[in-house]
């Protein structure tokens, strides 16, 4: 899906724009969010058919990184799926061809541009275009860019013991894309402490969906700008945080986490920058009488 449409966000100083990988409807409501009830879903989030295929029965879930310019900066918020890669156990993401390359040369930038690549967790829809294949090995594709990315993440997805039928895709992952970064010395590997790494830029704690998630914000004068990386998958999520999705590790942390963005995204006035919503994938979150709920921008 090639970009038709540059649209920029503003936040502060900084601009914004999403650089679109691919598109999936793979799974019902009732399949992402296995607490999912219909009656409550329609009255509670009117424009659900925003978030649905054209059958209405599949959910729209979005693919895609990014793309921050930010005081001389260039920067990627994960990195989409990739391009070339056995994916048996996750058979959308197999041996993909997308034009997510293209889509960031049509906003002007070269992979040797990026500064910083920013990975909010290591699953295989956030990190493949980590990495390229060039003449049968894997090579990093910003080789300019410094790769940041939680040091105890890597540590769970290193490890045989968690090499479970749950992760099994995730360590075929960090073989092809995480580790070349790694061998190439271009890996940043940080604690997750809501400290800034960059100047107005952070990683906060958000797990759940694995155990080491995070959270990216960005600081420009007064405002702020989150990236939820998978703290929520679906816009009803902002409505019934309590909803965790099929592809969480640990619902009931993840539904903490998702609390604590979403009362930040309030607190903070954020402009909200999702992984996974369809449409443009950004938005806010409001609150009426207590009541949160979602507004695409």
């Amino acid at each position: 899906m090639l970009l038709n449409d540059l649209r920029w966000y503003t936040v502060g100083d900084a601009r914004i724009l999403k650089i679109q990988d691919l598109m999936l409807a793979a799974l019902s409501p009732e399949q992402l969010l296995p607490d999912w009830d219909e009656a409550t879903a329609l009255q509670i989030y009117p424009r659900l058919p925003e978030t649905l295929d054209s059958s209405e029965t599949k959910v729209l879930l979005s693919v895609h990184s990014w793309l921050i310019e930010d005081r001389g900066r260039k920067i990627l918020i994960d990195t989409g799926a990739g391009n070339n890669k056995a994916r048996p156990a996750a058979l959308y993401f197999d041996h993909l061809q997308t034009v997510w390359l293209e889509n960031l040369m049509l906003a002007g930038v070269c992979p040797e541009d990026i500064d910083f690549v920013l990975l909010t967790h290591l699953h295989v829809d956030h990190v493949g275009w980590n990495t390229r294949l060039q003449n049968g090995i894997w090579v990093p594709t910003f080789p300019n860019a410094r790769y940041v990315f939680s040091r105890a993440e890597y540590d769970f997805f290193s490890n045989p013991a968690h090499d479970s039928v749950r992760n099994k895709t995730s360590f075929m992952t960090r073989a092809d894309s995480v580790d070349p970064i790694v061998r190439a010395g271009l890996a940043d590997q940080i604690d997750v402490d809501g400290s800034d790494f960059l100047e107005g830029i952070s990683f906060h704690p958000t797990p759940g969906h694995t155990p080491h998630h995070a959270s990216v914000v960005l600081r420009s004068g007064v405002e702020h700008a989150l990236f939820t990386g998978d703290v929520m998958h679906h816009p009803i999520q902002v409505c019934v945080p309590e909803w965790s999705a099929v592809f969480d590790a640990d619902p009931q942390t993840a539904i903490i986490s998702r609390k604590w963005a979403l009362n930040y995204a309030v607190e903070h006035d954020a402009t909200v920058f999702t992984s996974h919503f369809p449409m443009t994938s950004a938005g806010r979150v409001m609150t009426d009488d207590q009541n949160m709920s979602w507004s695409f921008l």
